[in-house]
Formats: structure tokens, C-alpha cells, sequence
């Protein structure tokens, strides 16, 4: 009888002591299945909280030595136009310790200023507005960097010639035609909608008239598909038409247009190009037929 007790008090113990086993192992997958949910939460709350640091840095004030005014240009890297007024203009702040970057096109520059090599651009206003409108990240800073106006260069021997266009544009401007043509690609309420168009019945008895331009202008020449067109492209039109001329249009770098007025490769040169004292040194000019300024575009 004693032999049986013991051996049924030991087979209880056994039967016992499996069930706190398994017990126990059963709650192991519990608490590692916790901690694994408690690490991945974790995980995305930082992962949630990296784009609000980033979102914080992207608001913070423009970087100390930013180009903020007119100011601020000596000592910086400024990027023009090869020959333009603003490289005319910004070459005076070399002496001030700025360097001055020249590029064969506007949009080249405006490249270099994307991508950290130049501080600014410094550029004409129209062409200024239509690099910002189609580039994320730029603006232009309030403050004109000069006032200018535009002219047509002719040859200082074809005096006859600027004599006759002066009279177009007189003409052209009494009888609204040349506003109209401004209008049509400058101001948000009026461009497209006064295209120019030629007479039917205009007499072009008279030669040719070969024009020089920069076709990366815009509004005042540019390309739309292969024809340059602008406010400069529709403006020597209307000349022509008055004078009775057939108009042929050259593109080329801009710094090489006044060589060929002087050379007679061309007649006139158009493509928003100021009168300064060092050009009517090389060649004549129209009266002005536009005005404009030169501004600054920064990184925003």
C-alpha cells in the first residue's frame, strides 16, 4: 500500500510540473511579440519626425552673405550676359573685390546661380521675369539695379538709314501699333491678345533688310518652334513694312552683334540692347522704342 501511494504522489508531481512548463513557454512569444511592436513603433515615430527637422531647416533665413539688395554685391560672385549692359554695369564692382562671371546666355547663368557657382544674376527685367516664372527657387529682388532704354544700332555709314527708321517708329508709335505689340507679350491682361500682323498691301520694292539678334531674350526675341519671334522680332516687322523692306533675321551671340553692323554682315542690330557711351563709340542708335531695367535674381 505504501509502494502504490508513492508511486501515484510521484506521477502527479510529473503531470505537475509539465503543465508549469508549458505554461511558461507559452507566455515567451507574448512578451517578444510585445517588445517587437513596441521597437517598430518607436521606429516610426522617428521616422515621423525627420521630415518636421527637415521642414524646419527649409525655413530657416537665407544663409549669412546672401545677396539681400544692391548692397550687398561687393565681395560676390555675379553671374551676366557676355556684352550686355549688365555686364557693363556689374564690371565697376570688380574694382570693389566682386568677381564678375560671363556667359554666352542668360539661362547659362541662371544655371550657375542653381547650382551654388555665382551669388546672382544680373540680367534685364522681361527675360529676369520669364527665368523665375519657369525655374523653381529664384526671385528677383525688388530694388532695379538700373533704369535703361532700348534702341536699334545701325552702322554709323548708313546714317540715311536710322534717319528712316526713326520716321517707322514715330509713325508706329503715333498710331499705336507699337504698344500694341508690346502689350501682346508683356502683362498679364493683355499678352496675346494683339498679335501683329503684316498689312496684305505693303510694297517691299526695297531690299532686304538683314537683322542681327540674340534669340534668348525673352519676351524680346526668342525661339517658338524654328522661328524667332518677340517683341523685337514683331517691332522690326512693322519697320519694314512701313519702309518697304523684306526682313531677314540672324541669330547669334549677343557680344557679336555690334562687329557685324560694323562689318555690314547686318543692318541693324535688335535684341534689347541699350545706348551706352562706349557703344556710340561703334555704332549709331535709333530712337529708344522700349524701356526697361536691369535687376538682380537670388536663390529664394
Amino acid at each position: 500500500m505504501k509502494k502504490f501511494l508513492a508511486t501515484a504522489l510521484a506521477v502527479c508531481m510529473t503531470i505537475s510540473l509539465a503543465a508549469c512548463g508549458s505554461s511558461a513557454q507559452g507566455n515567451e512569444p507574448a512578451a517578444e511579440s510585445s517588445a517587437a511592436v513596441s521597437s517598430e513603433a518607436g521606429t516610426e515615430a522617428a521616422a515621423e519626425t525627420t521630415p518636421a527637422a527637415e521642414s524646419t531647416e527649409a525655413q530657416e533665413p537665407a544663409a549669412e552673405g546672401a545677396v539681400t539688395s544692391i548692397d550687398d554685391l561687393p565681395g560676390k560672385k555675379i553671374g551676366v550676359q557676355l556684352g550686355t549692359t549688365g555686364d557693363i554695369y556689374a564690371s565697376d564692382y570688380e574694382e570693389e573685390g566682386s568677381t564678375i562671371e560671363r556667359f554666352n546666355k542668360g539661362n547659362d547663368a541662371v544655371q550657375a546661380l542653381l547650382q551654388g557657382k555665382i551669388d546672382c544674376v544680373i540680367i534685364d527685367e522681361q527675360p529676369a521675369k520669364a527665368f523665375v516664372a519657369n525655374t523653381t527657387g529664384l526671385k528677383i529682388l525688388d530694388e532695379p539695379f538700373a533704369e535703361e532704354d532700348y534702341a536699334i544700332c545701325v552702322s554709323k555709314d548708313k546714317a540715311d538709314l536710322t534717319a528712316k527708321i526713326n520716321e517707322a517708329l514715330a509713325q508706329l508709335k503715333s498710331d499705336g501699333t507699337l504698344d500694341n505689340i508690346i502689350k501682346n507679350y508683356i502683362g498679364d491682361d493683355t499678352k496675346g491678345q494683339s498679335p501683329y500682323e503684316s498689312p496684305a498691301d505693303v510694297d517691299r520694292s526695297n531690299v532686304t533688310l538683314v537683322m542681327a539678334t540674340n534669340a534668348y531674350f525673352e519676351p524680346y526675341e526668342y525661339y517658338q518652334g524654328d522661328k524667332v519671334v518677340g517683341i523685337d522680332a514683331d517691332m522690326a516687322q512693322a519697320v519694314c513694312d512701313v519702309l518697304g523692306y523684306e526682313l531677314k533675321i540672324e541669330d547669334m551671340e549677343f557680344d557679336s552683334i555690334i562687329n557685324a553692323i560694323q562689318s555690314g554682315k547686318a543692318d541693324i542690330g535688335v535684341a534689347g540692347i541699350t545706348v551706352t557711351e562706349d557703344r556710340q563709340q561703334s555704332v549709331d542708335f535709333t530712337d529708344s522704342y522700349a524701356s526697361s531695367k536691369q535687376v538682380i535674381i537670388v536663390k529664394e
